[in-house]
Formats: C-alpha cells, structure tokens, sequence
C-alpha cells in the first residue's frame, strides 16, 4: 500500500476511477487513525504518545491500493475536493429499471 499526501491521493483516486470506469469497481473506506504504526501492548501505558484526530482514508480497485491520513486541520478542505471528485466520476453508474421495481411491488400485494 502507498501511502500519499492529499492531493496526489485526489489525482491518483481520479486515474483509478476513470481506468475502472467501464469494467471493474473502486472501493474506498475512510476511518479514525490515532497515528499508531504498532499495537498497543496489554500491560503498561504508552508513554509519550498524544492521540490526533486523522483520518485515514484508502481506495483500492483490487490490483492497486492507495492511502491517504487527513488531519483534522485539513478535512474541510479535502471533503469538498473529495466530493467534487466523486460528483464527477459517478457518471458509470447504471440506472435501476423501474419497470422491475412496480413489478415485485405488485406481486408482493
């Protein structure tokens, strides 16, 4: 897994949505990350260790992975190019038949 800064994650996750645009998906988890690289140990404290607010986010099309941590300074900025990256990359996205739906619906009366 490669780890980027913000915005070569943004054009790294544009060229993995547009290559798997018409075959293939592209899966992206965002979670809380405290900055941790190994466990904590059952007995004991951390000593030194002061916890951040970040968040890690990740997207992978099976073959490649990215990743990406966001600090808390930083996730209005990034939302909104996040949002704007998505807005313009959910065009592959297949319409539901509503002719299917009314079907079931019916037969479920």
């Amino acid at each position: 897994m490669v780890l980027l800064e913000r915005e070569r994650f943004l054009t790294e996750l544009t060229r993995l949505s547009q290559k798997c645009r018409w075959s293939g998906s592209v899966f992206i988890t965002l979670k809380k990350y405290d900055g941790r690289t190994k466990p904590i140990p059952r007995k004991g404290s951390v000593e030194g260790f002061e916890p951040s607010h970040k968040r890690l986010l990740r997207a992978t099309d099976g073959k490649k992975k990215i990743s990406t941590v966001v600090s808390s300074q930083e996730v209005s900025k990034f939302q909104m190019a996040y949002s704007d990256l998505l807005r313009a990359n959910m065009d592959g996205l297949r319409r539901r038949d509503k002719k299917s739906r009314s079907k079931k619906s019916k037969a479920a009366q």
